[in-house]
């Protein structure tokens, strides 16, 4: 049984709001230490947090321009998060969830674009 474009479309969107909403929600506590841990001012936490969950509706949304602004905005805060990882000298397995986050929007908006 073969998955069609639409359904794996759907499935990459759903899969990253999950995501992002389970690190901004549940896992806030360790967000809270990584970016003290990072000496980032806690205004920018929340104003990332804010953006990354309103992306994520975006996303998820049926509108094909707002799933490209939620997609290219999620690829532009995990650019600035592999900023980060370099300008505190961090392993790479501490960078994967950002490379994997953007490769996943940019899948996302191969398929926003072909459907």
């Amino acid at each position: 049984m073969a998955i069609s474009n639409e359904t794996l479309f759907i499935t990459c969107k759903v899969f990253l709001a999950v995501s992002l909403f389970y690190v901004w929600v549940v896992r806030y506590e360790n967000i809270k230490r990584e970016f003290v841990e990072y000496k980032l001012p806690t205004w920018l936490r929340d104003l990332v947090g804010i953006l990354k969950l309103s992306f994520s509706v975006m996303i998820v949304s049926s509108d094909k321009s707002l799933v490209w602004i939620g997609s290219m905005g999620i690829v532009v805060l995990m650019i600035g998060a592999l900023g980060t990882h370099f300008r505190v000298k961090n392993p790479l397995q501490k960078m994967i969830p950002a490379i994997a986050l953007s490769s996943l929007c940019l899948l996302i908006i191969y398929f926003n674009n072909i459907l």
